[in-house]
Formats: C-alpha cells, structure tokens, sequence
C-alpha cells in the first residue's frame, strides 16, 4: 500500500468516522435523552420550562415534564418499534389519520437496521486497517454494504419523521418539529461510507497494479546480467576471426 497509503488511510479514517456517526444515532434517546432524531418543541412553555419530545431509534423521552417547576424528564423503555403518532396525539393533540399513524408505527421497527449499519462500518473499518490486499477488498465489500443499509435506513427515517414534522408544523396546536442531530449524523455517516467504499476500492486495485509491475521490473532485471547489463551476443564469424589474431 505504499503508493496509495495516504488515500486508503483517507478511506480508513471516513469508515471509523462513520461507525462513530451512526452509533450517535443509534444511541439518541431513549439512551441519552438530549439526542434525538426529530424533536417537537411542545406549547406549554413558560419561565419555568421548555417541554420538548426527542424521538430516537429505540423510543422517546419528553424532556422538563410539566406540572414539575423543577426539570423532569420521562424516557420510554428501550424496544424495536413504537408509535410516534400516537405520542404526539396524547402530547398535544395533533391529529393523525389512520393511515400515517399505522406506517409510521410499523416502520419504526426498520430503525433496528442503524446498530447494523454502525457495526458493519466499525467491521469494515478493522478490515481496512490490516496490511495487504485481501484487507483492503474486504473493507470495501463490506463498506458497501453498510452504504446501502445507511440509505435504506436514511430513508426511513425521513420517511416516518416527514410524516410527523409536516402535521405537527401544520396542525396548528402551536408545537414546532424539526430534525436533530441524530438525523443529521446519519445523512453524515452515508456521504462517509459512499466515500469510504470507493476510495478502499481503488486503493486495493492501484496496490495490485503497483505490486504487478514491480514484478515484472523484477523478472527483467533477473533475466540478465548482475547489474542489470547484457552482453551483445556474436556471430561465429566474428568469433573465427577475433581467435586469428
């Protein structure tokens, strides 16, 4: 790798930095409460408080719960799968139909795929930083495939937080919705993989062409004389008469 060390320690570096992203991601809250995906910002504040809800992978926590002058969060246990609609409806009353409120529930479940995603960057990334190669292509492979995984689960997220920012900012109950940085981390964590799986790959390829070649170098300079000189080869004439003289 000592052609191309610099850019597959590049690529290296952006496969650890994504493992990193989306394990922020995977732990929002419940985990640690002041990171969530999306948070609403709810009407009753005052002075006193500034109620808000953090919606994260395995659940929520609303954050400053009233009637409490003193700050007081309460988190849902940690599952695969919740109903964030609902949670909203009882918080402050926006209303749901039906059908957003049982595809939002159903495809939080998909949310599992942010912990698969941060293991396989953190596995590509072990991966890559071994000598050779072999290494290197593993690395990308598995690179890739937590690039789609990011996407698909990148995806979701927008789809199901979409849902609910939209009829949140809409319904006019005066809470606000916005994305936080647990989505933005995963935005992040894609663009790095993306990178990451090309430059591992043309990495692994230019070692091969660099090794190849120096190979050949190798066996042209063994086919002739030390030091990489060649004698002209004579005629037999030519030596006839050198042996006359």
């Amino acid at each position: 790798m000592a052609k191309t060390g610099i850019f597959h320690h590049v690529g290296t570096f952006l496969l650890f930095a994504a493992a990193i992203l989306l394990l922020i991601t995977t732990i929002s809250a419940p985990v640690i409460t002041d990171i969530g995906i999306l948070k609403v910002t709810l009407t009753n504040q005052s002075d006193l408080r500034n109620s808000s809800i953090n919606f994260g992978t395995f659940g929520y926590c609303t954050l400053d719960v009233a009637p409490a002058s003193s700050d007081q969060d309460y988190c849902s246990g940690k599952h695969i799968g919740y109903n964030p609609a609902l949670i909203m409806a009882e918080a402050d009353g926006t209303a749901f139909g039906s059908m957003s409120g049982d595809s939002t529930k159903a495809l939080t479940r998909v949310m599992v795929l942010h912990p698969v995603g941060c293991g396989l960057a953190f596995i590509a990334f072990l991966f890559a930083l071994g000598a050779g190669v072999f290494g290197a292509l593993l690395a990308s492979l598995v690179s890739a495939l937590a690039f789609i995984i990011t996407v698909v689960v990148m995806a979701v997220d927008f789809t199901i937080f979409g849902i609910i920012k939209n009829k949140v900012n809409k319904d006019g109950t005066g809470s606000r919705a916005y994305y936080s940085i647990g989505m933005w981390t995963t935005v992040a964590a894609m663009i790095c993989l993306f990178l990451a799986t090309f430059i591992v790959f043309f990495t692994c390829f230019s070692a091969r062409m660099h090794k190849r070649r120096n190979t050949h170098s190798t066996k042209a300079v063994d086919a002739g004389y030390p030091g990489g000189y060649t004698t002209t080869k004579r005629h037999f004439w030519q030596r006839r008469a050198r042996t006359n003289y």
